[in-house]
């Protein structure tokens, strides 16, 4: 048995188009000039202030506070309306349901806030399928190794046994400082070969091929 932990945001669910409408919604609420796409889809998987700081490229504590707020608003206004969409990636709930099934443990280790992780599940009827959710609005941002930590210490699982699966750097360096298997995917936010350097010891092209990496 394994503990798999997964990242959301560009693992899980393609929110690319989302993430970068509202981010950059929220520096021109702000006067600011918006980041370029390329620039947001870098910090994905960061937690949202940190994300921020990063994308100023300077501290301004109370101008970063405006922008999470204005960021918070606009996405959930924009998970309010009909056309709202953030699919899963092919074979992503297959491949969660066999694990499942085969008595593997999931979780989840995001930069979403729990409101969002909550929308998430609901939104793909992926209740029930996951023993630990641990998400950054309760944590440490990635690349901190306590999300998955806290993920082991719930469900009484070895490092030796636990596999972060994610599509950026940051999910890579918080599963080796957890001293956990780290497992890229090929579709998400960073390339494949920066989540290697990282760390990576597998980069999936197909989430089917997920299973067979757990060996007994």
């Amino acid at each position: 048995m394994w503990l798999v932990v997964f990242d959301v945001d560009g693992t899980l669910v393609d929110s690319q188009a989302n993430i970068v409408a509202c981010m950059r919604e929220a520096f021109l609420w702000n006067g600011l000039p918006p980041p370029e796409a390329a620039a947001v889809r870098r910090i994905v998987g960061l937690a949202l202030p940190e994300a921020v700081r990063h994308l100023l490229g300077r501290d301004d504590p109370d101008l970063q506070a405006r922008i999470v707020d204005h960021y918070r608003d606009a996405f959930r206004r924009r998970a309010g309306t009909p056309a709202f969409r953030e699919p899963l990636f092919p074979r992503a709930r297959e491949t969660l349901r066999t694990l499942h099934e085969a008595g593997h443990l999931l979780g989840l280790a995001t930069g979403k806030s729990r409101a969002g992780v909550e929308r998430f599940l609901r939104q793909h009827a992926l209740e029930g399928l996951f023993t630990t959710v641990q998400t950054a609005d309760r944590h440490p941002s990635k690349p901190h190794p306590a999300m998955v930590l806290a993920a082991m210490a719930e469900t009484g699982m070895e490092a030796a046994r636990t596999v972060v699966v994610g599509d950026t750097v940051f999910d890579v360096r918080m599963a080796v400082a957890a001293r956990a298997r780290a497992v890229g995917v090929a579709w998400g936010n960073h390339p494949p070969e920066e989540l290697t350097r990282a760390g990576a010891t597998h980069i999936l092209d197909d989430f089917a091929r997920l299973p067979e990496l757990l060996v007994p």
